[in-house]
């Protein structure tokens, strides 16, 4: 039984009661009167019904009078404030959809979390400032019914994301007073009356987000790596299965020729670093000034010079790399494999497939052609779902991108969402961006009360500047700056822990029962190191 049912039968069962009591008291019972003490008890009920009866009547009276606090109403228009001790209006609160966006670098996310640093902080901060809320209700969120339509990780943008609470909006520049207290990296787009009732979340039919992704994450590992010899050893034990990818091949083939023109000899150099990529995987938190990396590595002045030789060689490679119409089709058609109702138990963390609230409904993923940016080519994928899990998208792009790039069939995304566990590692967080949540049904209902929708028509030119200035460009140069994307797909190629673990994306297959793990091994456990902490707070939307 919903909250408000429990509590309307609850205040039913006590005026129940009460009534039961008074018609007793209004007549004489036999069995009672037989006693002395029954009958004084019956007088004491008797009196007490009724003194409660004129509680109830005097407490509502001044309800009708009164506000909260005892005041009478025809005094109450103006409270006494305590800092300045001078008398001023109380305003009223209006029920407020607020569309808003932001860039999520250099903070903890978007839910409020003492003392991280985070989107909804600072916009409840500038909304005290500006005096959307009053400095009564400036200690606690809650006392405004805060409450966001999706919650973003750490790191992760938003174009458009609605938050519902109870704002003063009497003052007709309270837009542009909120956003001259925030940073430029998050905009108050604008906001629209509700109704008393409207929560942004449950209210939300549907969400888009945005990826956006270099597309020469779509290209196969690179040969003797790890995984390399991995997906060849199972292809030859179960030939027929994984798909051949002459275009991989003619890539990587063209990488070795430049490196062996520059009179490098990789395999010596390989060799020497061995050893240290047993320990730690390359580009995973391996050091970034240059002496300490060569220590790190184990390498000598010459084999250290050919080392970043071959890294310069393999990433102007990877931006002059141009997608083809068949890779394109195949990436659009591992995507088509989301739509519709699935378990995803395996793209989040915390879940197992019992869990009712692993079904989620994918209405669209639809890739965008490619495009070039300062000489890397990017896709934009669009994702439109009901409601999202924590990681979900990210590890639905990470698993479609392995599915293309090793040569696994692309049913095996069905057969993620079985019952049998597997370890998928959630692509890099640079690349998501909440596009907006979607409002189609509620506003049907808004308009019977002659409001506007809650909707981001009206700020799209705005949101796309913003986004270019704020999101596409810090995307775009951070991946230029640290290889973010490579250093994910290198570690997923390079990494010797158990055997098993991949194996999913070779012709193998699922593990067996016997080798498969529901625990993630101990080095994809640091690739996921603050999980927990997240699992702490609202982890879906």
């Amino acid at each position: 039984m919903p909250a408000e049912d429990q509590t309307g039968e609850a205040q039913a069962v006590q005026s129940d009661d009460i009534s039961s009591t008074i018609s007793a008291a209004a007549g004489v019972n036999p069995a009672i009167a037989a006693g002395a003490t029954a009958d004084s008890n019956l007088q004491h009920r008797k009196r007490d019904a009724g003194t409660n009866k004129v509680r109830r009547k005097d407490y509502y009276k001044r309800r009708k009078y009164e506000n909260s606090a005892g005041v009478p109403k025809d005094e109450s228009e103006k409270i006494d404030d305590e800092n300045d001790g001078e008398a001023k209006e109380r305003q009223p609160k209006r029920k407020v959809a607020c569309m808003i966006g932001y860039c999520g670098t250099g903070y903890h996310g978007m839910q409020i979390n003492p003392p991280q640093k985070t989107i909804e902080g600072d916009i409840f901060n500038a909304f005290v400032g500006a005096g959307a809320i009053s400095q009564d209700n400036s200690n606690d969120p809650k006392k405004s019914a805060f409450m966001r339509a999706a919650r973003t990780d750490k790191g992760v943008h938003a174009a458009g994301n609605v938050i519902s609470l109870k704002l003063i909006i009497e003052d007709p520049e309270i837009v542009e007073k909120v956003n001259s207290l925030l940073p430029d990296q998050i905009r108050l787009w604008g906001y629209s009356r509700t109704t008393k009732g409207f929560e942004c979340r449950k209210h939300c039919d549907s969400r888009i987000y945005e990826y956006l992704i270099p597309t020469y994450s779509f290209l196969p590992p690179k040969p003797k790596s790890a995984l390399a010899e991995r997906i060849k050893e199972m292809a030859d034990k179960y030939p027929g299965v994984t798909r051949e990818d002459p275009e991989g091949e003619k890539f990587w083939t063209a990488v070795a020729q430049q490196v062996k023109s520059a009179g490098i000899d990789e395999d010596e150099v390989r060799t020497a670093y061995a050893e240290a990529l047993e320990e730690q995987t390359l580009n995973k938190k391996q050091p970034q000034d240059e002496g300490l990396l060569k220590t790190y590595l184990n390498l000598s002045d010459a084999q250290f010079r050919m080392f970043k030789q071959i890294r310069a060689i393999e990433n102007a490679a990877r931006r002059a790399y141009r997608i083809s119409t068949e890779r394109l089709d195949l990436v659009r058609r591992a995507l088509k494999q989301y739509e519709g109702p699935h378990n995803f138990h395996n793209f989040t963390i915390g879940k197992d497939f019992n869990d009712p609230s692993s079904r989620r409904y994918m209405k669209s993923l639809l890739a965008s052609d490619p495009k070039i940016i300062e000489g890397t080519e990017w896709i934009s994928i669009k994702i439109h779902g009901q409601s999202f899990m924590l990681h979900q998208i990210r590890k639905m792009i990470g698993m479609a991108a392995q599915v293309v790039r090793t040569g696994a069939p692309l049913d095996r995304i069905n057969d993620a969402f079985g019952r049998r566990k597997i370890n998928i590692p959630k692509a890099p967080a640079l690349g998501l961006l909440l596009e907006r949540p979607v409002y189609t049904n509620f506003n049907e209902r808004l308009k019977s009360f002659g409001r506007d929708a809650v909707s981001f028509d009206a700020y799209n030119d705005q949101m796309e500047e913003f986004k270019m200035k704020y999101i596409y460009d810090k995307i775009y140069a951070e991946e230029a700056k640290e290889n973010v994307f490579y250093g994910f797909f290198g570690f997923i190629d390079n990494f010797k822990g158990d055997v098993h673990l991949f194996d999913y994306l070779t012709a193998k297959g699922f593990p067996d029962a016997e080798e498969s793990s529901p625990v993630t091994d101990a080095v994809l456990r640091e690739m996921d190191e603050e999980d927990m902490e997240e699992l702490e707070g609202d982890n879906e939307g």
